[in-house]
């Protein structure tokens, strides 16, 4: 039986988590959930899991007496739990929304567990960091992403020297079709309605602007050592390829599966067994007419910031890239600025921000909270 916690239980991620946990009694026991503020959907887990622990994040609070499980509050309680339970945990499964992440998982690592990592923020921010603490005790941080769970399930036995390109696949979102010069007219409404996917509010925004897809190229740099140049992107609007591995001698290996993030959910909590939760099954008939193209970078402005940031290769642009993101993104969804105005945020806050390397978590943290004030004055004087 495998003791896991759970970082952001209540998000998409955590949820389908819960359910996949839910399914296996015998093979999981939750120590602890975490969540920021959404009160009634871990109460309601905490009915089924009977973790003993629960941490709330955010400013609100759990009614005394409505359960057994002890309840914690603030980001500091989060970690310090990780850390004096860390004997007694197997797994820590990372799926709070954004640079939330950074800290939880952090803490997991240094304390020896081994992470499932849904918090691509985690990577993109410290990547260096986060990679060296891991090899310094010896754990794994097995990926969530279907494009990584692909990527590392594909290269089950290969060596990096082996790779030749790495191909990871994306939807193109709400907008995939949707001519690049009318995209100063869509809504949240529109962006928010993925043809694939059920994720969260942030996470599906990223990917109508494919940032998304600009933080995973990032991500697996750092994940599987590859370097930027076999890295690729391609849009594939069905979502069954879900990232392609090509090797020197011409092979390729991909991971093909319906659209269903239980599925890379479940192979990170059960590795190295499979579980059978129930998944829908894909035939070959499917595989007709399936279609891959180059996303236009003009209509896709984000992911062209992506790329450059990657290939300059310094982490403060990509913490600075991401917290900017972040703040766009918030803003656009309270409606105070455009959907195209989302790159023009991070872009403008880029340009006050050098080019270097930051190893220390401390300042990490210290360089998002200046970087995003910044993007919060940018945003609101371009949604003037």
């Amino acid at each position: 039986m495998k003791n896991i916690g759970i970082v952001g239980a209540t998000g998409s991620i955590g949820v389908q988590a819960t359910e996949i946990i839910h399914k296996y009694p015998d093979a999981f026991n939750v120590k602890f959930l975490s969540c920021h503020n959404n009160i009634n959907e871990l109460l309601s887990q905490i009915s089924i899991l009977k973790p003993e622990y629960a941490v709330v994040t955010g400013e609100k609070a759990v009614s005394g007496g409505v359960t057994d499980t002890k309840i914690l509050y603030g980001m500091n309680a989060l970690t310090t739990l990780i850390s004096e339970i860390s004997g007694e945990l197997d797994l820590v499964l990372s799926s709070a929304v954004g640079f939330a992440g950074i800290m939880p998982t952090y803490t997991a690592l240094k304390n020896g567990v081994n992470v499932a990592l849904a918090n691509k923020e985690s990577i993109v921010a410290a990547g260096k960091t986060m990679i060296q603490t891991a090899e310094k005790t010896n754990t794994s941080i097995m990926p969530v992403d279907s494009e990584h769970s692909a990527i590392y399930q594909c290269l089950k036995g290969h060596g990096n020297n082996f790779i030749d390109k790495v191909v990871l696949t994306a939807s193109g979102g709400p907008f995939r079709y949707r001519p690049s010069d009318s995209m100063d007219y869509v809504d949240i409404g529109e962006t928010l309605k993925h043809p694939n996917w059920n994720m969260g509010n942030k996470i599906t925004v990223d990917s109508a602007t494919m940032m998304n897809k600009g933080l995973e190229l990032i991500e697996a740099h750092y994940l599987f050592d590859i370097s930027p140049d076999k890295l690729d992107v391609f849009i594939h609007p069905q979502s069954i390829f879900h990232s392609i591995v090509s090797f020197i001698d011409g092979s390729n290996l991909a991971q093909i599966g319906l659209p269903d993030m239980k599925a890379p959910i479940s192979y990170a909590l059960g590795f190295p067994d499979r579980l059978n939760w129930g998944a829908e099954r894909l035939t070959p008939q499917i595989l007709n007419g399936l279609t891959f193209f180059k996303p236009d970078k003009k209509k896709y402005p984000c992911f062209a910031i992506a790329l450059d940031v990657l290939k300059e290769g310094k982490n403060s642009l990509m913490i600075t890239m991401n917290a900017a993101n972040e703040v766009a993104v918030d803003t656009f969804l309270r409606g105070l600025i455009k959907f195209t105005d989302i790159h023009r945020v991070i872009g403008n806050t880029l340009e006050l921000f050098e080019s270097r390397d930051i190893s220390s978590i401390d300042e990490i943290i210290s360089l998002d909270n200046v970087v995003r004030e910044k993007a919060k004055k940018i945003s609101q004087n371009i949604g003037r």
